[in-house]
């Protein structure tokens, strides 16, 4: 019985010294604005063959 009224103490002192500290608040939210990203020059094309035989091979 004396351990669980040690350690009902302890969690007693654990959440006032939680409760002493404010819980931040925000008043505004700044997000930084997105940057756009140009499409590429070309798009890339693979230079690869389909075959039934192997599945694939390259050429």
């Amino acid at each position: 019985m004396q351990d669980a009224d040690d350690l009902t103490r302890l969690l007693s002192a654990w959440r006032e010294d939680i409760d002493s500290v404010p819980f931040p608040t925000f008043a505004e939210l700044l997000i930084p604005a997105q940057k756009r990203r140009s499409a590429p020059a070309r798009t890339a094309t693979a230079s690869v063959q389909v075959t039934k035989t192997t599945g694939w091979r390259d050429r």
